[in-house]
């Protein structure tokens, strides 16, 4: 009996050992695993910080976020768009709007080559450097400023350091104004949207932020995969830090405290163990998230090319356009589509009984609804006769385009993509299809800039849903069931939109405080090092 007692005696003996020599390897891994990472917590935690403040607490105010479409006078458009373009000896275009600006309406007319020309409607004459004039207009009209000189005005065809993906607009006008803020702003004259606006605060900000949570310098040292590769592989070391870390002073506690009752940490060391065992689920849900989240930056934003723009020949059309079959006292705008070989003239006409919205319910700075007043009609270009549901039609044809479901005429520009291939739509089943007016849905958020869009859900393995914006036949975002997957995690476990219940304000207050604690941890743990 006495030797069984001896041998589990020594077997408790054994056991303690292994555990205090696991115990003492870990405590060097968390020490070194921590020293290994400190620089890059810095960085992502103090830009982490500056995200709210950029985004929310500190967003410059601007007079006008959006234009407001107004009801064109027939009076206006003496010429038809067909006789501007004979005049003009013009006898192929993309397409062409009409807009409003400096007491004159124009004919905005895209070329064959991609360039956007004006003609005034009332004399058919060819306004010079009219899109130049148009981008100063429409930047006075979003900022009311009509008296700061424009120091600077350029064309962006491509993403820049300031002008991130996430604006989505593609290409831009970018006009600098000389004033004390030094405000850049970006537009998109095709569609009359703003697309960003920067004054030299902001302008800091997005340095900051790109710069320490992008990491976007080291695109300059090498490439965006070795960006990429680098941020995984430290967002995953730190993700072990703060397991090791939990373990430790987690799951070990009763052995440190013992430790703890012959030799007691104080000061420095105690705060940081207290302090770290309860922020380490944030630095994992910030690490995984952030890691997650940068997978899906492989490959290059594309979006903005992914557009339908046939050719029209002018002579093929047939009706004039200040001749269409509607109701002319409530018109907007019109412009022109194919479809099944078929020209239609796509008309947007002010809602019957719906009243110009005051300036502070339409201009609201976190308006995320389209203008709800407007509904679209399609007109028959060869008979002047109004064809119902051609909308979701047309935005199911456009889906089959952009996945090579559907014929596409030589004419017609298609950009490749140089994501993974897509799925055509020709033999798959149809599950949703609607109009979305408005941001609300997680699903098609705010980020993706475009409204109204219609969304279709086909029934594909992953529930692929494509956001087609009909106004201007583009593709304005793809959701697949993966990209859910990351979306929601993103959103959750680093923007801590489960805390949206609570208001914007302490949702950015509690993101504020995780990072901010995060710091100090990470800071308290870098001066034990020193002080070692």
């Amino acid at each position: 009996m006495s030797k069984e007692i001896n041998k589990e005696k020594k077997s408790k003996k054994k056991d303690s050992k292994f555990v205090k020599k696991i115990k003492q390897h870990m405590y060097k891994w968390h020490r070194t695993i921590g020293l290994i990472t400190i620089i890059p917590v810095i960085f992502w935690t103090l830009s982490g910080l500056m995200h709210p403040f950029m985004a929310h607490f500190f967003k410059p105010e601007i007079a006008h976020e959006k234009l407001e479409p107004q009801t064109i006078d027939k009076n206006k458009l003496h010429f038809s768009i067909q006789e501007v373009l004979e005049k003009n000896e013009i006898s192929q275009f993309k397409n062409f709007r009409i807009v409003s600006f400096n007491n004159a309406t124009f004919y905005q007319i895209k070329t064959i080559f991609g360039e956007l020309i004006y003609f005034d409607t009332s004399n058919a004459k060819k306004l010079q450097n009219g899109d130049q004039k148009y981008a100063e207009w429409l930047s006075r009209y979003f900022l009311d400023d009509q008296k700061s000189a424009v120091k600077k005005s350029e064309v962006v065809t491509e993403f820049t350091s300031q002008y991130k993906y996430v604006n989505r607009y593609l290409p831009v006008y970018k006009l600098t104004f000389d004033r004390e803020d030094a405000m850049q702003v970006y537009l998109e004259t095709s569609s009359g949207k703003l697309a960003t606006y920067n004054p030299t605060s902001r302008q800091a900000f997005i340095w900051f932020f790109d710069t320490f949570h992008n990491w976007s310098f080291i695109d300059a040292i090498t490439n965006n995969s070795i960006r990429i590769i680098t941020m995984i592989f430290l967002l995953s070391i730190i993700g072990f830090s703060a397991l090791s870390g939990i373990l430790i002073y987690g799951l070990l506690w009763k052995q440190f405290k013992k430790t703890d009752n012959v030799a007691p940490k104080k000061g420095l060391r105690k705060y940081h163990r207290q302090i770290g065992i309860w922020v380490s689920l944030f630095i994992l849900t910030f690490a995984f998230s952030g890691a997650y989240h940068a997978t899906t930056k492989w490959t290059p934003y594309t979006l903005s090319q992914m557009v339908y723009e046939p050719t029209f020949k002018t002579k093929e059309i047939s009706t004039a356009n200040n001749a269409l079959n509607l109701d002319w006292t409530r018109f907007q705008n019109a412009s022109i589509i194919t479809l099944n070989d078929t020209t239609y003239f796509r008309c947007q006409l002010l809602q019957k009984g719906k009243f110009k919205t005051s300036k502070a319910d339409s201009n609201s700075k976190w308006n995320k609804k389209a203008d709800a007043k407007s509904e679209v009609i399609y007109i028959n270009a060869a008979t002047n006769k109004v064809v119902p549901n051609i909308d979701l039609q047309y935005a199911e044809f456009l889906a089959y385009y952009f996945t090579d479901g559907a014929p596409k005429a030589a004419c017609c520009e298609m950009v490749e993509s140089s994501d993974e291939p897509q799925t055509s739509l020709e033999n798959v089943k149809l599950l949703e299809s609607k109009v979305l007016t408005d941001f609300e849905s997680r699903e098609y958020g705010f980020v993706n800039k475009r409204l109204p869009v219609v969304k279709l859900v086909y029934d594909t393995p992953e529930k692929t849903t494509y956001f087609i914006e009909t106004a201007t036949s583009r593709l304005a975002a793809i959701v697949k069931s993966s990209d859910m997957i990351e979306g929601y995690s993103f959103a959750i476990l680093h923007k801590f939109l489960f805390m949206d219940w609570a208001g914007k304000n302490i949702r950015d207050l509690t993101m504020v405080l995780a990072a901010l604690t995060i710091l100090i941890v990470s800071i308290l743990g870098f001066i034990l090092f020193l002080k070692k």
